[in-house]
């Protein structure tokens, strides 16, 4: 009975976290499958593979941050580009940016999303961030001092990336999303150069700056993801407000069941209306409410017919020992 609590409390306590761990999971999984390929349309496959892992795992998430993480998809995918095919800071092991790696950024940014309201964030806070930051800032020292002894490789440009992913982290309200990002961008780096799916250059082009295989902190670089995401995220929100507010309305109204029932009772009561008021309740419950021409004359009359209309229904209700009087046309 005491091993079955102890399960059931170790259970309910990780159940927060369990698409955290099977993002975690499936990332070394993914790349390790990529390493042992040699065929372009086997790596489609494995696109086409974590789309689908995407498309699942964002289906937990609230549809705001779907939103963000399909357009965290589109903005890294040009970074990719960049990055890859005319910076060439780093380069794929095919000399491609695999199909895979658009929708493993869109992974990335949903398990920063995800971490906003895990129960560790909300119990410790920003001691959550404070200890991220610190094993980020040993990466970026030993990546300057001790790491160039063992891999013979300077790692300037990871230590560079330091104050941004700092800045973010401490001054950001999103902290928790970039604290997280660093977790899940030092797994993906350090197995996929491990792996051989891509490599680092010694010396960025351009720049000329040492690196790291992979660079200590290069989670930096997510920050200007995650900022370039919110700036497209209002551009498309800015832009699809204009779309609906210029969408003209052609819709003409038309009387519902309840209100013709009830201007048919009007019509057949013992009620004494005006003939204005008559003709308007015939022709509304027969359906002729078409709409017509309006001119400035037609209109005046119609006014002066609504006025006439409201005194005379106001009066009060007249019984006679006739037939009641139903005006038609």
């Amino acid at each position: 009975m005491r091993a079955s609590n102890i399960q059931n409390l170790v259970t309910a306590r990780l159940k927060p976290y369990w698409l955290h761990a099977y993002l975690l999971t499936y990332t070394p999984l993914l790349l390790l499958a990529d390493s042992r390929i040699s065929a372009l349309w086997q790596q489609w496959a494995l696109g086409a593979l974590t789309f689908f892992v995407l498309y699942l795992a964002a289906m937990k998430a609230p549809r705001e941050q779907r939103l963000q993480v399909w357009m965290c998809v589109i903005v890294a995918t040009g970074f990719e580009v960049f990055g890859s095919l005319i910076w060439g800071v780093y380069r794929y092991r095919l000399h491609n940016v695999p199909l895979f790696v658009p929708p493993g950024h869109g992974l990335v940014y949903l398990f920063g999303l995800l971490a906003m309201t895990t129960p560790v964030v909300q119990q410790h806070g920003k001691r959550v961030a404070h200890l991220v930051l610190a094993a980020a800032g040993a990466w970026a020292v030993a990546g300057v001092t001790v790491l160039p002894i063992l891999t013979g490789r300077l790692d300037l440009q990871g230590a560079m990336c330091l104050p941004v992913f700092a800045w973010f982290v401490l001054r950001s309200p999103r902290w928790a999303l970039f604290a997280a990002i660093f977790i899940a961008t030092g797994e993906l780096e350090i197995f996929g150069t491990s792996f051989g799916n891509w490599y680092w250059l010694p010396v960025a082009p351009w720049t000329h700056i040492p690196s790291g295989n992979p660079p200590s902190v290069i989670a930096g670089g997510y920050c200007v993801i995650d900022a370039s995401v919110l700036l497209a995220m209002r551009a498309y929100n800015a832009g699809l407000n204009t779309i609906i507010t210029r969408i003209p309305i052609t819709t003409i109204p038309r009387i519902g069941p309840s209100i013709r029932l009830l201007l048919d009772r009007r019509a057949n009561s013992g009620e004494l209306v005006s003939p204005a008021s008559a003709s308007l309740i015939w022709s509304l419950s027969s359906g002729e409410n078409t709409p017509k021409p309006i001119t400035a004359t037609a209109t005046k009359r119609t006014t002066a017919t609504m006025i006439q209309s409201e005194v005379i229904d106001q009066w009060p209700t007249k019984t006679s020992s006739s037939p009641v009087r139903n005006s038609t046309p």
